[in-house]
């Protein structure tokens, strides 16, 4: 099987780093941005299977806006888009279903529960929203 694409967005530095190396590790490709605008550029230039992103990120463009935006990108309409964000109430749920994220965790994540998910993805099962 192909390794998953996977577009990492945090502006923790230390955070999007370490889940990168994980990715690697897992055997998918993992790209790094620290703010939403770059990672608009690079979804622009490549394309990818999974955004895993912050929703607190710097700039004026937070976690939300990234996500509808990335999701107007031709050929996005599918991918995955994952928030793993500090944001836990129901409030936030509701406005990450509405940005069109797929899927809300709260920080710190459960490295098996991504794992997991990125798995049933990679096996070619739609992953539970």
């Amino acid at each position: 099987m192909q390794p998953l694409r996977v577009l990492v967005v945090d502006d923790l530095r230390d955070s999007a780093d370490t889940l990168a190396i994980l990715l690697q590790l897992w055997g998918h490709e993992a790209t790094v941005t620290y703010d939403g605008r770059s990672a608009l550029e690079v979804a622009v230039a490549q394309q990818f299977d999974v955004v895993i992103l912050d929703i607190a990120l710097p700039g004026r463009m937070d976690g939300y806006e990234l996500a509808r935006q990335l999701r107007r990108l031709p050929g996005m309409e599918k991918c995955l888009l994952l928030a793993i964000t500090g944001y836990g109430r129901d409030s936030d749920v509701q406005r990450c279903q509405e940005a069109g994220l797929d899927g809300h965790f709260v920080k710190p994540l459960d490295p098996t529960e991504l794992q997991q998910i990125l798995s049933r993805l990679h096996g070619g099962e739609q992953p539970r929203k």
